[in-house]
């Protein structure tokens, strides 16, 4: 398998890694996002932008540190199993496929979505789903993702380049005008006031704020990022450019997602609100049919063509980085070793790209909507990230992270990027996150199946000791969460009050994050990593 990984071509730098980056946060997330917050939350959605930027932010440092030790195509899924064994990397392996795979479609839906304002028959708006022919135009597009992606990185990154270049100055320009119409009343723009009328600035409570993190698509709306680390084994010089490039793109996403919260909270019209508050705003495409209220007709086209762009620009990059992430989990052993072929002339995983496509587009058919699709997979997106923190300090303390690549404040960071990913998980609302456990009980049944495998074709016993062992702490975590969640007051049983149950959450993550570091510093102490040989699946 180490001539696989051979084949992939180091052609990123800075500037590729930057706009793979900025390139997918600046997808469907920033044309929807902002409504479905407003709905969830009123005013208080800011509350939501920064508490969800600056987990990120937190995760991010993370992965750089990660990044900068271990530079590798896959990395997400990859690193799991380095730290704590087979049963941890299928379940974070599985989760994060499954969670990131929905991507593609969820961007080709906010198109095709968008496009019902001037294409008529794709999307119902009473259902809020799209229709069949809806379903259809998305599933061209997201081959039209698959087609760019083919024939090789490079391909990949000049056309990124250039649709990231055009599209990042559209939401910057949107957010002006709208903030501007805030302050001047343009056209019957409820301005400032918008914030402290009609209920106040958290109508429904701070507890929604928190939930809408997850629920209104604003961890999706972050997660761009990680595609820097899913490429990382393509980047030119991965130690100093995947930091760079991961803490730039979520310092500028925080301002701009800000930016366009206000522009949204100060633009609606003060009659909207009046006659129906903030749960009854719905817009098919929420900025330009704002645009369009206010009278600013330009805005309004401009905004219809970016509803193209923008996704397209994001769901291409999500095509190239989901195919990495089939390609580590093959190397995993939890794909087939075919899906994990390297074509030779191009540098890409082409069989990957294809099972992803087909992937998506079952996702598409029971989820035909942005916001279903969202609400579904955000929690597990957070999930997939958490365990980062556990890798990086198993790896510290076994000296696989050099003196030289370690980042400053990560004894204090890792650990609260675990615990407040838990806490955003718990926030997520029971609802939304029992529909992760089907997830959860097929990785871990894949684990199990896997394992019967090995012992019918080398013997010993059916689960090896040092998996559960690395990996028995994850089991126990998820279902404190679920149990969490059922108990607590965001859509549980209510029998943990607000706010303890926060708090007896975050007490039980940080048990849980130092019982994990433990059992990885043991599993690396009897499974040396061997940096020499990434595309060896030593376990």
């Amino acid at each position: 398998m180490v001539g696989e990984d051979g084949k992939l071509r180091r052609r990123l730098g800075f500037w590729s890694l930057l706009a793979i980056g900025v390139g997918s946060v600046i997808g469907s997330g920033w044309l929807f996002s902002a409504m479905y917050a407003a709905n969830a939350a009123g005013p208080a959605s800011l509350v939501s932008w920064v508490v969800g930027g600056v987990l990120m932010l937190l995760i991010a440092l993370v992965f750089a540190e990660l990044g900068m030790a271990h530079p590798e195509s896959g990395a997400l899924v990859r690193y799991p199993l380095y730290s704590n064994g087979r049963l941890a990397a299928t379940v974070v392996g599985f989760a994060t496929w499954l969670a990131f795979v929905g991507n593609p479609p969820t961007e080709a839906s906010g198109v095709v979505q968008y496009a019902s304002t001037w294409l008529g028959g794709v999307y119902d708006a009473k259902a809020g789903k799209l229709t069949g022919s809806g379903i259809v135009l998305a599933i061209v597009l997201m081959g039209l993702f698959v087609l760019l992606n083919y024939f090789g990185v490079r391909l990949f990154a000049k056309s990124n380049n250039v649709v990231t270049a055009i599209k990042v100055g559209i939401p910057v320009t949107t957010a002006v005008l709208l903030v501007v119409s805030g302050f001047d009343h343009q056209h019957g723009a409820g301005g400032v006031a918008n914030l402290h009328a009609h209920g106040g600035f958290a109508p429904a409570g701070y507890a929604t704020a928190l939930a809408a993190i997850a629920s209104a698509g604003l961890i999706f709306a972050y997660t761009g990022f990680r595609n820097i680390v899913e490429l990382a084994g393509e980047v030119t010089h991965p130690r100093r450019d995947i930091p760079r490039a991961l803490v730039a793109t979520i310092v500028l996403t925080i301002v701009l997602y800000l930016a366009l919260q206000l522009a949204f909270l100060l633009a609606v019209p003060d009659n909207l609100l009046a006659a129906r508050g903030w749960q009854g705003i719905n817009f098919d495409s929420p900025f330009a049919d704002l645009a369009q209220l206010l009278g600013m007709t330009w805005l309004f086209w401009l905004l219809l063509a970016d509803s193209s762009l923008s996704p397209s620009g994001s769901g291409i990059v999500y095509t190239a980085s989901n195919a990495r992430n089939v390609y580590g989990m093959a190397k995993n052993g939890l794909l087939p070793a075919a899906v994990m072929r390297i074509h030779d002339r191009s540098g890409v995983p082409r069989r990957a790209l294809l099972l992803n496509f087909v992937i998506g587009v079952a996702f598409l058919l029971p989820l035909p909507s942005w916001h279903q699709i969202v609400s579904t997979l955000s929690t597990l997106v957070v999930f997939t990230f958490s365990i980062g923190s556990v890798t990086l300090m198993a790896f510290r303390s076994q000296g696989v992270t050099a003196e030289t690549d370690r980042l400053r404040g990560m004894r204090i960071i890792a650990p609260a990027a675990f615990v407040v990913s838990s806490l955003v998980i718990f926030w997520a609302t029971w609802t939304d996150l029992r529909g992760t456990i089907p997830v959860m009980v097929v990785a871990i049944g894949w684990y199990c199946a896997a394992a019967a495998r090995r012992r019918r074709s080398r013997g010993g016993p059916v689960f090896a000791r040092d998996d559960l062992r690395g990996g028995g702490w994850l089991v126990v975590y998820v279902v404190v969460m679920y149990l969490m969640s059922y108990a607590g007051s965001y859509g549980g049983r209510g029998w943990i009050p607000a706010p303890w149950d926060s708090v007896v959450t975050a007490c039980l993550s940080a048990f849980c994050y130092a019982w994990a570091v433990r059992a990885g510093i043991r599993y690396l102490a009897a499974h040396p990593f061997r940096a020499h040989a990434p595309g060896h699946d030593e376990q």
